[in-house]
C-alpha cells in the first residue's frame, strides 16, 4: 500500500477499514478510526511513525498547557475593571505566546530537519564562498514521515487556535492523535481545522448504502482522472523536461500545459478519492479545488487552486503580519502618502511577501520553488495596481469589463501565467527553467505540434486522444460546476443511474488505465511536499 490509488488501499484497506468501523458502536468508532489510520500510516512510513506521535504528543500537552494559563487569566480577571482586566489579561498572553512558540518551532524543527537541511546547508556553503569564507557546510537531510508539511502546518493551526480561544483544548490524547493521524489527511491533505472535523469524526455516523454508493462514484471519478489523464501525460511531461535541450519551443510550451493538466489531474484526483472514502464514514472534508482554469487573475486562481492550504496561510500568515503594529503603522503612512487606493497596497504587499515565500518554500527546497513564490508575489502586486489602473481606464474609455471579450481576455491570459508558472515548478531546478522559457520563446514552433514531432515522447495518437476525451468531460463537470450545478448530486438523487455511472467508470480505468506490464507507477504529485 503505497498511496489512495494503491490497489492494496482500494480493495483490501477501504473495504476492511469500512466494514470494522460499520460493526463498531457509534460512541467507539473514533477509535476503530484511530487505529485504522496509524495502521495506514505504519504501511507508508515504517518506523518513521515516531515523528507523527512526537509531533501529537507535544501538541496535546503543549494546548493543556495553554488552556489551564487561559482559564487562569479568566478567573484572575473576573471582576476587575477594564484597565485592571487588560494588564492581567497582557500578562498571561506573554506566558501563552512562549508556549505557543515553543510548540511551533518544535514541530517546525522536525519539518526543516526532514526537507531543508541540504538547501539551508547549500544557501550557507554558498555565501561562504561568496564572502571568500571557504569550506563548505554539508548537511544530509533526515527521511522524511509521509505527509509530514500537512500534518505540521495542522499542529501549528491547533496551537494558535487554542491560543486565541477559537477552540478549547482537548483532554482527550486520542482524539488529538486522530486529528494529525487520520489517514484521509496524511498524505495530500486538505488542510483541515480541529473545531470543523473533529466533531465529525467523533460522531460516528453508520455507514448508508446511499452514502457507500454516493463516495464511490466520486472515487472512481478521481480514479479516472488519474490512471487515464494524469499517469499517462505523466509519460510525456517527463521526456521533456529531462530532455528539453533538444526540444524547440513548441515541445516546451505543450509540455508546460500538459503538466498542468497532469498535476491538476493528479492532485484533484487525489481530493476526490479523499472527499468520497469521507463520505462513506460520514465525513464532509472542505474542497481542495474550485474550478481553477476558470480565474481571471492570478490572485483568483490561488482562491481556487489548493484552496486550503491558501486560507491557512491566510489565517496563519497574511492576517498576523498585515494587523501586526509595524504593518498596521505602515498603512497608516500609505493612506497619508499615497491615497485610500495604493497606501493599502503596498503595506499589504509585506504580509504577501511572507506568504509567498512560506508558500515557495511549503512546496519544496529548491530555488525553483522560491522563484515559483515570488512568480506569484510579483503578479498579484502587480495584478492589484494594474486593476486600479484598468478601473480607470474603463470609465474613461467606455470599456465594458463584464463583457464577454473581456472576460475572455482574462482567462486567455490568466491561463497564460498558469502555464508558464508550472514549467518552472516542474523544471530541474531555476536555471533549467529559464532556459526552457528561453527556449520556448526564442525558438516556438507550431508546426512542430501538428507534423507528428510531439509523437516522439512517449505518447501516440491514440494516448492524446484518450487523454483529450477524457479531459472533455471533465471540462464539461467543471463547466456544470461553475454554473451552480453540481453533477455528483444530480447523478446521486437516482440510485440506478449512480450505479451505472460508477460501472461506466470502472470500465473506463480498466480499458483506459495506465498500467500493466512495463507500467512504472506514479506516486501522488502532491504527496512529496
Amino acid at each position: 500500500m503505497t498511496s489512495f490509488f494503491s490497489p492494496v488501499f482500494l480493495v483490501a484497506f477501504l473495504p476492511a477499514a469500512l466494514v470494522a468501523y460499520a460493526l463498531t458502536s457509534a460512541r467507539w468508532r473514533w477509535v476503530t478510526l484511530l487505529a485504522a489510520s496509524y495502521v495506514f500510516f505504519f504501511a507508508l512510513s515504517g518506523r518513521l511513525l515516531g515523528f507523527l506521535v512526537a509531533s501529537t504528543a507535544s501538541v496535546y500537552l503543549l494546548a493543556l498547557w495553554m488552556d489551564r494559563i487561559a482559564v487562569k487569566r479568566d478567573r484572575s480577571a473576573k471582576g476587575l475593571e477594564r484597565a485592571e482586566r487588560r494588564a492581567v489579561k497582557a500578562h498571561y498572553a506573554k506566558y501563552m505566546r512562549l508556549i505557543l512558540m515553543a510548540g511551533a518551532i518544535f514541530n517546525l524543527s522536525f519539518l526543516v530537519a526532514c526537507r531543508y537541511l541540504e538547501f539551508f546547508g547549500g544557501l550557507v556553503s554558498a555565501l561562504l564562498c561568496g564572502v571568500g569564507a571557504g569550506g563548505g557546510l554539508s548537511l544530509t537531510n533526515l527521511a522524511a514521515p509521509t505527509g509530514i508539511s500537512f500534518y505540521t502546518l495542522m499542529a501549528v493551526s491547533y496551537l494558535v487556535d487554542v491560543y486565541r480561544g477559537t477552540v478549547r483544548a482537548d483532554r482527550n490524547l486520542g482524539h488529538v492523535a486522530l486529528f494529525f493521524g487520520f489517514f484521509l489527511l496524511v498524505i495530500e491533505g486538505p488542510f483541515c481545522r480541529f473545531g470543523e472535523v473533529m466533531p465529525q469524526l467523533l460522531e460516528g455516523r453508520r455507514p448508508s448504502g446511499a452514502r457507500v454508493l454516493t463516495g464511490s462514484q466520486r472515487i472512481l471519478y478521481g480514479l479516472a482522472k488519474k490512471m487515464i489523464v494524469a499517469d499517462r501525460l505523466h509519460i510525456f511531461v517527463k521526456a521533456v523536461f529531462s530532455g528539453y535541450a533538444s526540444c524547440d519551443g513548441g515541445i516546451i510550451a505543450l509540455a508546460a500545459v500538459l503538466y498542468t493538466l497532469e498535476l491538476y489531474c493528479d492532485f484533484s484526483g487525489a481530493m476526490d478519492i479523499v472527499c468520497g472514502v469521507g463520505q462513506m464514514f460520514g465525513v464532509t472534508l472542505p474542497e481542495n479545488f474550485k474550478q481553477p482554469f476558470f480565474s481571471r487573475s492570478a490572485s483568483e486562481f490561488w482562491k481556487r487552486w489548493h484552496i486550503t492550504l491558501g486560507a491557512w496561510f491566510r489565517d496563519y500568515i497574511y492576517y498576523p503580519v498585515s494587523l501586526s503594529a509595524p504593518v498596521k503603522r505602515l498603512t497608516k503612512w500609505g493612506r497619508r502618502r499615497l491615497g485610500n487606493h495604493v497606501g493599502p497596497i503596498v503595506a499589504s504587499s509585506i504580509a504577501l511577501f511572507c506568504v509567498w515565500v512560506a508558500n515557495g518554500l511549503w512546496h519544496g527546497a529548491g530555488s525553483q520553488y522560491l522563484f515559483y513564490g515570488m512568480y506569484y508575489f510579483v503578479l498579484i502586486v502587480l495584478g492589484d495596481f494594474a486593476e486600479l489602473a484598468g478601473r480607470a481606464a474603463s470609465k474613461r474609455f467606455g470599456i465594458n469589463r463584464t463583457s464577454l471579450p473581456y472576460r475572455t481576455f482574462q482567462l486567455l491570459r490568466t491561463l497564460v501565467i498558469i502555464f508558464v508558472g508550472e514549467l518552472f515548478f516542474r523544471a530541474d531546478g531555476l536555471w533549467a527553467g529559464l532556459d526552457m522559457f528561453s527556449r520556448m520563446v526564442g525558438s516556438f514552433n507550431p508546426a512542430s505540434l501538428f507534423d507528428g514531432t510531439a509523437l516522439g515522447y512517449g505518447l501516440d495518437a491514440k494516448d492524446f486522444a484518450i487523454s483529450g476525451v477524457i479531459l472533455l468531460g471533465v471540462l464539461v463537470v467543471d463547466i456544470l460546476k461553475e454554473r451552480g450545478r453540481e453533477p455528483g448530486r444530480l447523478v446521486a438523487r437516482r440510485p440506478n443511474l449512480s450505479l451505472a455511472t460508477c460501472v461506466a467508470l470502472v470500465m473506463l480505468v480498466v480499458i483506459f488505465g495506465a498500467y500493466g506490464a512495463g507500467y512504472v507507477p506514479v506516486p501522488p504529485m502532491y504527496a512529496q511536499f
